[in-house]
């Protein structure tokens, strides 16, 4: 049994149009995740977010204006997605001003 979670982050414009979609990665690492992981304290959680993905992706992050995470159980239930200390450091340091994400049974 693995403990592996599954989390999208879509990054849309202020019309609500999809800017990019990014994936968490229990394979790769990313120089950024580094960094802000230095940054805000945990130097070690390099491995790929979502929410760093997406920002990476974003060939137009210039018109990002939201960006909505989501996380799910296996039996399809809305679960908790906020982002960790270090993809709010990404996300505030992309000019992203809007963060969405699932609750747990909402």
């Amino acid at each position: 049994m693995t403990k592996r979670q599954y989390i999208t982050a879509i990054i849309k414009d202020k019309h609500g149009r999809a800017l990019s979609v990014g994936h968490n990665n229990y394979v790769k690492t990313h120089t950024i995740m580094k960094l802000h992981g230095q940054k805000v304290g945990v130097p070690f959680k390099e491995y790929l977010h979502a929410e760093v993905a997406a920002i990476v992706k974003c060939k137009n992050l210039h018109n990002a204006h939201s960006i909505h995470v989501y996380r799910y159980s296996k039996e399809g239930a809305p679960m908790i997605a906020k982002p960790c200390p270090i993809c709010e450091s990404v996300i505030k340091s992309a000019g992203i001003k809007h963060i969405y994400f699932t609750v747990h049974g909402e």
